[in-house]
């Protein structure tokens, strides 16, 4: 088969009307044209297009009169052919270029031309995430204190059986506390709570020990005792995200009570929080205001806790 013949295939298979242009398109590659690659990347780019316009035309129909004569079956039939023809016509005339980007990664035309091979091994998305995550956990461990890096990370666990036994353990400590730097020791209990899940969900280190942190107070860089690095939820604005902080460690449950009164109290940013003490709501507020924590329902959560039936039968109002 000669060249002349080869391009008056393929000039009758870009007729889309042609019922044979199929059989014709196969018989000028079975040629080994140089010309074939094109024209098959011309016809796989005037497919793209016809979508194209075919997405288009499905949008207008959907605003348009349906008693209108030119929305009619016979009319849309026409202008389906239009459209095809049309695709087929822009694309031998230069179309949208995506032909040329075709050739030039199935033909290996251009020695500085990426593969298609290599491009769809860069276009790995599972291996992109993977990376991302590594990326991510390595700057989270460099934004931790220095002593905490290599701190094997640490999990949340069931401390108590039940909420009698949470609140039977940790009331006698809030109450010492409450009556050391005037708060509510209702309200002591219930943020610990909210904390806790009830004491469900307390950080426990790697070998098990709990850490008997009941507050959420992260270790700063003038913590000096042991902690606990794990994952916790943080909420920028109303979104929460996962990220990796340390966490303070206690060897009781008196000993993080009375860490927890000397942070409260001697926090400057509290100093609101510990004048209204006694009023668990005006408390729980002004933590949240001060920020303690980034949920933005931080008090309506501990206020949601302090007046509910399961805590006041184990608590009754005084």
């Amino acid at each position: 088969m000669d060249s002349l013949s080869t391009k008056g295939q393929l000039d009758m298979a870009r007729n889309v009307h042609d019922m044979g242009s199929i059989n014709k398109m196969r018989e000028a590659i079975a040629s080994g044209d140089e010309t074939v690659l094109q024209e098959a990347a011309e016809q796989f780019e005037a497919i793209f297009v016809q979508m194209m316009l075919k997405s288009m035309r499905k949008a207008q129909d959907a605003l348009a009169d349906e008693d209108s004569p030119f929305n009619s079956q016979q009319v849309k039939f026409y202008r389906d052919m239009h459209d095809q023809q049309l695709a087929t016509d822009l694309t031998a005339n230069g179309g949208m270029g995506l032909a040329d980007v075709i050739v030039k990664q199935l033909g290996r035309t251009e020695d500085s031309y990426t593969p298609a091979s290599v491009i769809r091994s860069d276009g790995n998305l599972s291996s992109l995430n993977t990376d991302r995550a590594k990326f991510v956990a390595h700057a989270q461990d460099i934004a931790l204190d220095s002593h905490s890096v290599g701190t094997k990370s640490a999990h949340k666990d069931a401390m108590f059986d039940s909420p009698e036994q949470f609140v039977k353990s940790l009331m006698p400590h809030a109450e010492k506390i409450a009556a050391k730097y005037g708060l509510d020791a209702k309200a002591i209990v219930s943020q610990a709570a909210v904390e806790t899940g009830w004491g469900k969900f307390v950080i426990h280190l790697a070998d098990g020990k709990s850490s008997h942190n009941l507050f959420g107070i992260k270790a700063s860089s003038d913590w000096k005792g042991e902690q606990a690095v794990v994952d916790t939820l943080e909420f920028n604005g109303l979104v929460p995200q996962k990220q990796k902080a340390a966490f303070r460690s206690y060897e009781s449950i008196g000993e993080a009570m009375d860490d927890y009164g000397r942070f409260i109290a001697s926090q400057p940013r509290y100093s609101d929080a510990v004048k209204t003490g006694h009023n668990a709501q005006g408390y729980t507020k002004a933590l949240q205001e001060a920020g303690y924590a980034t949920d933005p329902q931080y008090a309506d959560k501990i206020m949601a806790v302090y007046n509910s039936d399961r805590l006041n039968n184990l608590v009754p109002p005084k």
